[in-house]
């Protein structure tokens, strides 16, 4: 696969939240999320780097219209109440010590000049990719060994099998059937309503093993 079409850029999105309780996993930070991240940067440049980072997540991650499909598909889940919280938009905001929002790839990746989808090309199948996945990511999953993982759509979810797959991730944490929030998903409420009971069913039984 030419990797000529791909691009890869550069966006402070490294900061992991230790604490986290639940993980909230898409494929990539697009062009407004990488575009919020230097903003926060620039507001913040009088500010330690670590609340720097922790406020380039909080204020880039799932930004945009995205936010608002997630949100109110999290909220639909009940996650809000196991969180002990009023809704998961306060996820990313008084609430964001809960949270880990990332990507299976960190930084913006582009393809063709279009913010990448993990379909063209196969995210699993381009060498580019790699030691993202096996790397930061993996790292970063592995760290967070009790939090809830929520994959944005098909691809994150496959990305994160195969950590499954290498003993790196427990399969009881990853909740499956979750699409991606995009608007451009015209699927995402179908298969919504289609996982919606299994994917409120894995919560309860995930929270009532790591209680709040």
């Amino acid at each position: 696969m030419p990797s000529k079409p791909l691009s890869i850029f550069y966006a402070p999105f490294e900061y992991v939240n230790p604490e986290a309780k639940v993980v909230i996993a898409g494929i990539t930070p697009g062009l407004y999320q990488m575009r919020q991240s230097f903003e926060a940067i620039r507001d913040l440049a009088d500010a330690s780097d670590e609340e720097a980072l922790r406020a380039v997540k909080q204020r880039g991650s799932f930004s945009g219209p995205i936010r608002k499909n997630l949100v109110t598909m999290l909220d639909d889940l009940d996650l809000h109440r196991h969180l002990g919280i009023e809704t998961t938009l306060d996820l990313f905001g008084s609430a964001n010590h809960l949270v880990q929002n990332t990507a299976v790839l960190p930084y913006p990746v582009f393809y063709k000049g279009k913010n990448y989808n993990g379909a063209s090309p196969d995210l699993l199948r381009t060498d580019l990719f790699q030691p993202y996945i096996d790397g930061m990511f993996a790292d970063e999953m592995a760290l967070l060994e009790e939090a809830l993982i929520l994959p944005m759509g098909i691809n994150v979810r496959r990305a994160i099998e195969t950590l499954v797959d290498r003993g790196i991730v427990a399969s009881e944490r990853v909740v499956s059937g979750f699409p991606h929030p995009s608007g451009g998903n015209g699927h995402r409420h179908r298969i919504f309503a289609e996982n919606r009971e299994a994917m409120r069913a894995h919560i309860v039984k995930h929270f009532k093993l790591h209680p709040m």
